[in-house]
């Protein structure tokens, strides 16, 4: 049985408020997806990491609408 990726915690989106959910839970869907179809390694690391990145770009853009 694989284990998930332990940066998969910081995906995670139940906390946040609706209109935050929105966007997270998107970028949670994909990262679920890369982890679950890729073999680990140093790449999906990284890449993981650079869209944890984004994950966090895209929900302070969510918050710059008024």
């Amino acid at each position: 049985m694989r284990v998930p990726s332990p940066i998969l915690k910081y995906f995670k989106y139940e906390h946040l408020p609706d209109r935050l959910k929105v966007v997270s839970h998107r970028i949670y869907e994909v990262a679920n997806y890369m982890d679950a179809s890729l073999p680990d390694g140093a790449e999906k690391s990284a890449g993981l990491r650079k869209l944890l990145e984004a994950k966090d770009c895209f929900v302070r853009a969510q918050l710059e609408e008024v």
